[in-house]
């Protein structure tokens, strides 16, 4: 079995597979809080007590690997897996085979979050022009045209980090819950914040689509695919054409595929 995890800002999101290409089966998914991720042992003996309560014996894993926005949890989370799990993982970076080509001005900048989504998309959907969502922390956009080719990404702050700073920033305003608004102008603070941030990211995805689609010429929309905690927010908007909440993981099993070594 393959196990995987997507580290971010705000959680570290884990999944297990059966080990096997073109097996995407997901056995199992889990989540922590990445700003709780104490020290190596409390990381490991977590991983450890999640597979035993879902009946996974920890030494049926074969490969571990890692797709970290997070450097100072990055020596945690691998001293935690050589302890606990007796395995070397192996961290998603530029450098490694991704079977995909990044064509940035800076390709060592490229975010191990992105990369994970493009190696999915590719794999999902080969020879598509691809723009993946990705709504956390950040709402991030990157796009990957049908030569497998990673052109580049827009970044804008995510439904979260747009709430908090109205209530860190202003006076009166308060945090609300993040959801998709019954109408477009509030007849209350609350509503009004919600819908205010919600057609903001709207408004965001929308022109990003159309700007892209016009800027590289193409005769066609590209296939929107959506991810992260938020997306599922946007369902009945109908502006993704799939929404795959486990794409990173997807991403992630695909790289070990990849590099087929066993790490031990």
């Amino acid at each position: 079995m393959l196990l995987c995890l997507d580290i971010g800002n705000s959680h570290l999101h884990g999944g297990v597979f059966d080990d096997g290409n073109n097996n995407n089966k997901l056995l199992l998914q889990f989540r922590h809080d990445a700003k709780q991720i104490g020290s190596s042992d409390q990381l490991g003996i977590f991983i450890r007590n999640v597979l035993r309560e879902n009946n996974i014996d920890y030494t049926e894993i074969t490969k571990i690997g890692i797709a970290s926005v997070v450097p100072v949890i990055d020596y945690t989370a691998r001293s935690a897996c050589v302890k606990y799990l007796k395995l070397e993982p192996l961290f998603l970076t530029s450098d490694i085979k991704t079977g995909i080509i990044i064509k940035t001005n800076t390709p060592n900048e490229v975010g191990a979050d992105f990369i994970a989504d493009a190696i999915a998309a590719k794999q999902l959907y080969p020879d598509r022009d691809i723009l993946t969502f990705d709504l956390g922390t950040a709402t991030k956009c990157s796009y990957l045209n049908k030569n497998g080719e990673f052109l580049g990404a827009t970044i804008a702050p995510g439904m979260r980090l747009m709430m908090e700073s109205l209530q860190q920033n202003t006076a009166k305003l308060f945090g609300v819950e993040l959801v998709q608004p019954t109408s477009a102008i509030g007849k209350a603070t609350k509503p009004a914040i919600q819908s205010g941030i919600f057609y903001s990211q709207l408004g965001f995805i929308i022109q990003i689509i159309e700007q892209v689609t016009k800027e590289y010429d193409l005769n066609s929309k590209p296939l929107v695919i959506a991810t992260g905690g938020f997306s599922h927010l946007f369902a009945e908007s109908k502006i993704f054409d799939i929404i795959v909440p486990e794409l990173a993981l997807l991403g992630i099993k695909h790289m070990l595929e990849l590099n087929t070594e066993t790490r031990h």
